[in-house]
């Protein structure tokens, strides 16, 4: 049963992330243009200018014509495109929870072709652009890679979903798509705000921090918004759990040396180090104390749905750090970075990825559940007569 304080707080989520996207969309769409054409309107660098100081972004869009000029038309339309997917994602949110098949099928494929579109746009950019070159350096370039590919799997997978009638797997992937997409709106959130918390710090220096959380962020988002429309107490054919104590446990073992390890070596880079080691960890705690408070509760009120959905997330949570230890070392080998930034890219790519991973084993859940079923013979209705034996000779 679904509290009233949790569906108020659920409109108050959907209005504030309805505003953030309409908001965005201008911002998006004019971000390029001053570089196609030198004075015309930027909105994005006025409002950022006037929040924290025109000099904190003339510092930041120095260097910025170079790279971007050489892939100018591209860029032009990943963000232009970008603009229109911040205002076709609520339609398609709303449309959702207000049950408008055709309308959202139609807006559904539009989007989908347009994420395809902006995406190509961000593939030729970064394709022409040398990781080092990236606004943010080379973990940022990899970040973006990270961001892009798991934009256009999640879309994919959720109009694979679409087609093979499984909508509530289709809403999960679709929302895993936005989540990815969100991170463009909450970065810029970010140049504004962290200034101010973290005072003296570049836009270059804002972003290294912002990119450590923003993968926690969004996957947590995406989750979050999948379950509170998904108010199932059970799935038919789901029993048991692919996540029994023990198996959380050892997530749990696992975790805690890469947590250390990571930990330590951000601490030897001195101040800048501990601010990076800051924005990844104090999100990282909450969104760990959430999917544990939420998998309890769930477990209390006997809804055995929705504990399975968050311990699969959250094996998948405490496996990030384990995953970017693993990563950061050929990180650091194959595109030869330094030691920071490969540790850097790796942190902050963990939790998007491991987030695709746990979504792809809640996927798996279902479908193998549906299997079963489909598998399982259907027992005669009660009171049903058995068909007498044929006569032998």
């Amino acid at each position: 049963m679904h509290r009233p304080g949790n569906a108020a707080l659920g409109r108050v989520a959907v209005v504030t992330v309805v505003a953030v996207c309409l908001a965005y969309a201008p911002v998006a769409a004019t971000e390029l243009w001053p570089y196609a054409r030198p004075g015309a309107p930027a909105l994005g660098e006025r409002l950022l200018a006037e929040t924290v100081s025109p000099e904190y972004v003339a510092e930041a869009v120095a260097d910025r014509t170079g790279p971007y000029g050489r892939s100018l038309l591209p860029l032009v339309v990943h963000s232009v495109l970008g603009g229109l997917l911040m205002v076709l994602g609520p339609v398609q949110l709303l449309s959702a929870i207000r049950r408008r098949p055709r309308l959202h099928r139609a807006t559904g494929v539009l989007f989908a072709l347009t994420v395809y579109a902006s995406m190509a746009g961000a593939a030729l950019y970064l394709a022409r652009t040398a990781p080092e070159d990236a606004f943010g350096g080379a973990a940022f370039w990899i970040v973006l890679a990270t961001i892009l590919v798991g934009t256009v799997l999640s879309v994919t997978y959720g109009i694979i979903a679409a087609l093979g009638r499984h909508p509530d797997l289709h809403q999960r992937w679709m929302l895993l798509c936005y989540g990815f997409l969100m991170t463009a709106p909450l970065l810029r959130l970010e140049w504004g705000a962290l200034p101010y918390l973290m005072p003296g710090l570049s836009m270059e220096q804002v972003n290294q921090v912002a990119v450590m959380h923003l993968g926690s962020v969004v996957a947590f988002g995406a989750l979050a918004a999948s379950r509170a429309l998904d108010r199932r107490a059970e799935v038919p054919g789901v029993t048991g759990s692919w996540v029994p104590a023990p198996v959380l446990l050892l997530a749990h073992l696992a975790a805690l040396p890469a947590l250390v390890w990571v930990g330590a070596a951000f601490l030897e880079w001195g101040a800048a180090g501990r601010r990076l080691l800051l924005g990844f960890l104090l999100p990282y705690a909450a969104t760990y104390a959430v999917m544990v408070l939420r998998q309890r509760r769930a477990h209390r009120q006997g809804r055995g749905w929705a504990r399975e959905e968050w311990r699969v997330h959250l094996v998948g949570l405490l496996l990030a750090p384990v995953f970017s230890g693993g990563a950061a070392l050929p990180l650091e080998r194959l595109l030869g970075l330094d030691r920071p930034a490969a540790l850097c890219a790796a942190v902050a790519i963990g939790c998007g990825v491991l987030s695709t991973a746990a979504t792809t084993v809640v996927s798996l859940r279902v479908l193998y559940a549906r299997e079963l079923l489909k598998r399982t013979p259907t027992p005669p209705p009660v009171g049903a007569r058995t068909p007498a034996p044929a006569p032998t000779r």
